[in-house]
């Protein structure tokens, strides 16, 4: 449910009191924490139970999420009555589902009364059994039980979605009410996360970033980025030791995730800068000075949250998601390009607020890899595994320290663009190491400290 960087040849403007930016790129994922006038940070009010015992409640969680959907549909208001009842009729198709049978049939009932198209349903059906056989690799004793469940509330958002689009603003805050759709997304991901091979790198940096947080400075997590679902791997990480920053990230979503019907419903639960990405700019020449504009009032929404302070933001300036190289088949974090690192330390430091910037790594491609090359149309296969991940994050890097050490600024610009992708690139391989490898917790290096909070 990510995020894919602006057009490299879009150039616009970002006008403030305080700062006027230029911007000839800017990248992929940039998550920003929402400003409250006291930011404590909700640790013991949301803590969650170890996920590893959560795989087991999962389809609990899954069944209270299923009764306020049926509830809020029986209140729902505003329509005439008998739309409601076509409405709640055809919904309860799939959050009644008990069996496989029911899903399936469910389907192919939407697709003969004309309320699915065909390709979304061959979609649906497609995630349906690749979801299934990765939970099914888990090993959890309810697995069944749990894929019903979580695929009976995933299609039932879906189809309400092809029925009545969810239109998103350019900032779009997560619906937690009357529908929680950040829960949602966290327990549909969650069973294809295999907690026993998952590590987190240097966490006691985490706990550093809060802390600055609760003093008014902004952070940028400069990072690579690998799969849609990104975000609930992220938050599923730091959800036991760092729940504010799990829940409150801000992504800037390309036009991918806030248009596909498969993909709308996890993007409803994250919060959002959408922005029309740089790689699809030109898919229909007659739209493109829509999307440049679209752009614009989605930039200067984001520099309006940064000048709040206490924000985060998470940037990949790779501009897309991380491929395998075509020869090796090996996966490492994609280039950086150095405007789009520049761009957002521009806007850190013209925040008005303190700023921060830090390298961030994640491996969790084998959870839902994307397609091996970049594709032009909606709606992409999706391939789902069960599979440990990583996070890691090193410390803090200042341009200053860089910058003193080179001849001009566009050689700093480029130099620190380069140290902060070898930072991704060198904590990438620990968590590798890890994993891939199978060496758990004694891949730790003299700079990445690897661990696992959910123990």
């Amino acid at each position: 449910m990510i995020i894919s960087a602006l057009h490299p040849a879009f150039l616009c403007s970002i006008h403030s009191p305080r700062v006027s930016l230029s911007f000839p790129f800017l990248s992929s994922k940039l998550c920003l924490v929402p400003h409250s006038p006291s930011l404590a940070l909700k640790s013991s009010a949301r803590r969650s139970v170890c996920p590893c015992l959560i795989s087991s409640l999962n389809a609990n969680a899954m069944a209270q999420l299923v009764k306020e959907d049926k509830e809020a549909i029986a209140s729902a208001s505003g329509e005439k009555e008998e739309d409601k009842k076509e409405k709640s009729s055809h919904r309860r198709t799939f959050l009644d589902a008990k069996t496989e049978e029911d899903l399936l049939s469910g389907i192919r009932k939407q697709v003969e009364a004309g309320k699915l198209p065909l390709n979304v349903a061959a979609g649906m059906e497609e995630v349906y059994q690749n979801y299934r056989n990765a939970v099914l690799q888990s090993g959890i004793p309810n697995a069944k039980e749990i894929i019903v469940s979580n695929m009976a509330v995933a299609m039932d958002r879906m189809c309400l979605d092809v029925e009545d689009p969810f239109v998103f603003s350019p900032y779009h805050k997560a619906l937690r009410e009357p529908f929680d759709y950040y829960n949602f997304g966290q327990n549909y991901i969650r069973p294809l996360v295999d907690f026993r091979d998952s590590y987190v790198g240097n966490i006691s940096l985490f706990h550093e970033v809060e802390k600055q947080l609760q003093q008014g400075h902004n952070v940028v997590l400069i990072s690579n980025h690998q799969t849609e679902a990104d975000p609930a791997v992220i938050a599923l990480l730091l959800e036991k030791t760092n729940p504010y920053i799990a829940e409150n990230l801000i992504y800037v979503a390309g036009d991918r995730v806030i248009t596909d019907p498969l993909c709308k419903p996890f993007s409803m639960g994250r919060n959002l800068i959408c922005v029309y990405s740089k790689k699809h700019m030109g898919d229909d020449p007659e739209l493109i000075e829509m999307k440049k504009r679209a752009n614009i009032r989605s930039l200067k929404e984001m520099a309006g949250i940064l000048r709040d302070g206490s924000q985060i933001v998470w940037i990949a300036p790779s501009g897309g998601r991380d491929r395998p190289d075509p020869l090796t088949g090996e996966w490492y974090p994609a280039p950086f390009d150095t405007a789009s690192v520049d761009n957002m330390r521009r806007l850190a430091d013209h925040s008005g607020a303190p700023g921060h910037i830090y390298p961030l790594a994640l491996l969790c491609y084998d959870i839902m890899p994307p397609p091996l090359q970049v594709e032009k149309e909606i709606g992409e296969r999706r391939v789902i595994s069960f599979h440990g991940a990583g996070l890691s994050i090193a410390p803090e890097i200042r341009f200053s320290e860089i910058a003193v050490a080179c001849e001009n600024p566009e050689e700093a610009k480029k130099a620190y663009a380069q140290v902060l992708h070898d930072s991704v690139i060198e904590q990438y391989n620990v968590l590798k190491s890890a994993i891939h490898e199978s060496r758990g917790l004694e891949a730790s290096s003299p700079t990445v400290s690897l661990s696992q909070p959910w123990n």
